[in-house]
């Protein structure tokens, strides 16, 4: 059982890693806190009552009293981010002891178990503002959606964003390749297939491959086509409470691991050549899609049939109009050996990257 007093986060700690403080003197609930704080990866600052260190009681980013150690520290100043941990569950004075020591939150173990080891990991993490996560999906096959998902990607890494690019279509061939980087160490999807619950945001960046300043999670050779939806969901929360970008390449189906991917995006992007039969296919596309996600715009690829342009192809799709991407031969036919999709700063790729880059951080205010 959880509870909620009130529920702002404690001052100054938004980005910020810090080590949570433990007050009790009840050892079978120290060592639960314990194992919890293990389990979120953080080392607590342990205390029988309120620290004789000035400045402890109000430094830490979160305060975890047992309620044996309320009446002890009923005298401390107030401030947010302390949780009154107990274990009777029919036990009512522990609300007017969360009261009166100016707790937020009032917990009851077991049963809020989870809900604190998400607590604690957001401190060991220090969670700030969640990544810009931007989704591109191919109008039809061979939309060039892949590319254009490298390139957001290798743009933001340059521009000096920390940088994620996930492989979310196991049919793809996999964007490591695109990349070049096919032999780079590092886990790839079915390693985190297992995945239940909180994924650590910075062990989950360390394990990946790192290529051209990003980090990437794609697919091995092996027969794993599909991740379980749960893994989805707590991989990408992982990639996300890290901050900076995350680029995420999509399959033009939509099944549940997919639509797990579709609810952590900001913004869409979908790549439709500038043909009526991809238009056609694009709006059967779009209607799926914009099922689970609400910001779904268009970017349009020449070259273009007789009576159409940008404008055409997203009024026909009734789409925002992100733009026209630029033609490079490694948008339409991507190889082997060569440098990846907008790594020439000054193409015109990666100067379409750029702009929407400028202009979708504006809107997320990450800038």
């Amino acid at each position: 059982m959880t509870g909620t007093v009130t529920h702002d986060p404690p001052p100054g700690t938004a980005g910020q890693q810090g080590r949570p403080l433990i007050v009790t003197e009840d050892a079978q609930l120290l060592d639960d806190l314990l194992r919890l704080c293990a389990a979120a990866g953080a080392t607590p600052e342990v205390h029988h009552g309120l620290p004789e260190r000035r400045g402890s009681w109000e430094a830490a980013p979160l305060v975890l009293v047992g309620d044996d150690a309320a009446r002890r520290v009923r005298g401390a100043a107030r401030r947010r981010g302390v949780v009154l941990v107990g274990r009777d569950q029919d036990d009512p004075g522990i609300w007017r002891r969360a009261v009166e020591i100016g707790a937020d939150h009032v917990l009851v173990l077991p049963d809020g178990e989870q809900w604190l080891v998400d607590r604690i990991a957001d401190v060991a993490e220090g969670v700030g503002r969640p990544a810009v996560t931007v989704g591109v999906i191919g109008g039809r096959g061979g939309a060039g959606a892949s590319t254009l998902a490298c390139a957001l990607a290798v743009t933001s890494a340059r521009e000096g964003l920390r940088t994620l690019l996930v492989d979310a279509d196991p049919l793809g061939g996999g964007l490591d390749v695109l990349l070049g980087g096919e032999t780079a160490e590092g886990l790839r999807w079915p390693a985190f297939a297992a995945s239940r619950g909180r994924v650590g945001g910075g062990a989950l960046e360390e394990s990946l491959p790192e290529l051209h300043s990003l980090r990437v999670l794609s697919w091995d050779r092996g027969d794993c086509v599909a991740i379980p939806p749960q893994a989805v969901r707590a991989v990408l929360a992982a990639a996300r409470r890290r901050g900076g970008a995350v680029v995420v390449d999509l399959p033009r189906r939509v099944d549940e691991g997919v639509a797990e991917a579709l609810a952590q995006l900001d913004v869409g992007l979908l790549v439709v050549p500038a043909e009526l039969r991809a238009v056609a296919a694009a709006a059967r596309v779009a209607s799926a899609v914009g099922m689970v996600l609400r910001d779904l715009r268009v970017v349009v690829r020449g070259p273009f049939a007789p009576g159409l342009d940008e404008r055409e192809v997203a009024r026909l799709l009734g789409l925002p109009l992100v733009g026209e991407v630029p033609l490079e031969s490694g948008l339409r036919r991507p190889g082997e050996g060569r440098t990846p999709p907008g790594a020439a700063a000054r193409g015109p790729l990666a100067r379409f990257c750029t702009a929407f880059w400028e202009r979708t951080l504006i809107e997320a205010g990450a800038a």
